[in-house]
């Protein structure tokens, strides 16, 4: 049966659905010897779709795992400045993965990866709205007022930021801890929503995404997720 050649590359476990389509259009993808456009179909049983030059064959086994991800790795599949990449805490693992989502270079915590090109797209697309925790320490004092223009959404320079939610406000000294969950996924944007309040990150922490934590997951290890977390994590979509 012929399917989309975006779903096909996902169900493949290459890439997400949006992150195909950019390879489509950016002429990556060959469908019988000539560059596919979107919208193009393909059965695999019968046509040959090629990305890159190498043939793309049926899916593979799905994989997913969560990853307490340390600072000083990148979450891409590779780096023109040569930094480490998060898939080299999981090279262990024979399928090929791919991060679900981003963590900053200084930004640690929870990441998923996995080769469920269909899976990452319903978590990561933002009108799925899935809810990300992050642990903050700020340079300065998050006062009231500040909470509730974080609360309220803040103007950045690519937009408002949905409401989010502060809890657990914690000062030491001249710093101080908070947790601050967000449901979009913008560029840096715990760090550009602080900065825009005057306070700097001294770190940042994603502690829980979805129903997901970091419960037994010591930094820079991993866990596979079960086959019911992933289920949920369809269900809730």
């Amino acid at each position: 049966m012929a399917e989309r050649l975006q779903k096909l590359i996902a169900q493949a476990g290459l890439a997400s659905r949006r992150e195909a389509e950019t390879w489509i259009v950016k002429g990556k993808v060959l469908l019988n010897g000539h560059l596919a456009k979107l919208g193009d179909r393909a059965d695999l049983a019968i046509d040959q779709v090629q990305i890159d030059g190498k043939t793309l064959t049926t899916a593979q086994e799905k994989v997913t795992i969560l990853l307490n991800k340390p600072r000083g790795y990148v979450s891409t599949l590779k780096d023109p400045e040569g930094r480490r990449l998060v898939t080299d805490l999981v090279a262990d693992i024979p399928q090929r993965l791919f991060p679900v989502g981003r963590l900053d270079y200084n930004t640690e915590g929870l990441l998923l990866l996995t080769n469920d090109g269909e899976l990452a797209q319903q978590v990561s697309h933002p009108s799925h709205q899935v809810e990300k925790t992050y642990l903050v320490k700020v340079r300065g004092l998050l006062s009231a007022k500040m909470v509730k223009r974080l609360e309220q959404g803040l103007i950045l320079e690519d937009g408002k930021t949905a409401a989010a939610k502060v809890e657990k406000i914690r000062t030491t000294g001249s710093s101080c801890w908070f947790e601050l969950t967000i449901h979009e996924g913008r560029n840096r944007q715990v760090r550009r929503m602080c900065e825009a309040l005057g306070l700097t990150v001294v770190r940042l922490k994603r502690i829980r995404l979805d129903f997901l934590d970091l419960r037994d997951v010591a930094t820079g290890r991993y866990r596979h997720l079960m086959s019911s977390e992933i289920e949920k994590l369809r269900k809730d979509k």
